[in-house]
């Protein structure tokens, strides 16, 4: 079952499937956001915005409106 990465809670894993808003995809693709790809959440910020990610060994942050772009599977 597809979700949006914005939609996992802290310590859920996921595998990324697709990237899609056209104007983020080459940044997030530049961070190591990549179709097969395994991702974590670290950190969700009191305000539930920003999240931090682990992705191809970095720690990422995130805005909520980059992480809905982001369709995972959790694995």
């Amino acid at each position: 079952m597809l979700k949006k990465l914005s939609e996992l809670k802290v310590g859920e894993k996921a595998v990324i499937q697709s990237l899609e808003d056209q104007e983020l995809i080459l940044k997030l693709m530049e961070m190591g956001f990549l179709q097969g790809e395994e991702v974590a959440v670290e950190q969700i910020a009191p305000l539930g915005d920003p999240i931090s990610v682990m992705v191809a060994g970095y720690q990422v942050s995130l805005r909520l409106n980059e992480a809905a772009s982001i369709l995972v599977e959790s694995i």
